[in-house]
């Protein structure tokens, strides 16, 4: 049994569409909860959102996405837990989106999965996976909800 508790300060930000303060938010948990960070250290988001995670006290297995690219079983299944479909977690803004035509409505779910998993660079980034969950870091803080 994980025991945890959450103590809300001034709590702004989205959190079931509603604004809330994160300012003052703290999560007290147990750190030996298993989390995992799909990470880009490159990536301003995604480092902020290993910093929180390891403020919080946990030590996420962290996996360089782009060194160590998401297999096609694993994009379906981040994809189903966050309840998105492939082109809501593609970065519309790569070089590789335009030059493969990928805002063609015509692509299926299929074909955008498949160059997702040869093009990872066009994956969202940070997604952390825990409790049975994931959550894309954006805002970083976005993450916390799912280790509650």
């Amino acid at each position: 049994i994980l025991a945890h508790r959450i103590c809300w300060g001034n709590f702004l930000g989205r959190y079931n569409n509603v604004f809330h303060d994160y300012e003052n938010f703290t999560l007290l948990k147990t750190p030996s909860m298993p989390a995992t960070i799909f990470h880009n250290p490159k990536c301003s988001k995604s480092r902020q959102t290993l910093a929180l995670l390891e403020n919080h006290g946990f030590k996420p297995t962290i996996i360089e996405y782009l060194k160590t690219p998401i297999t096609k079983d694993k994009l379906i299944e981040i994809l189903s837990l966050l309840g998105l479909a492939p082109r809501d977690l593609m970065r519309k803004k790569e070089e590789v989106y335009a030059e493969k035509g990928l805002d063609n409505p015509s692509l299926s779910d299929a074909e955008l999965i498949d160059i997702m998993v040869k093009n990872p660079i066009l994956i969202e980034r940070p997604i952390v996976l825990a409790n049975g969950k994931a959550a894309l870091g954006r805002p970083p803080e976005q993450v916390l909800i799912i280790l509650e």
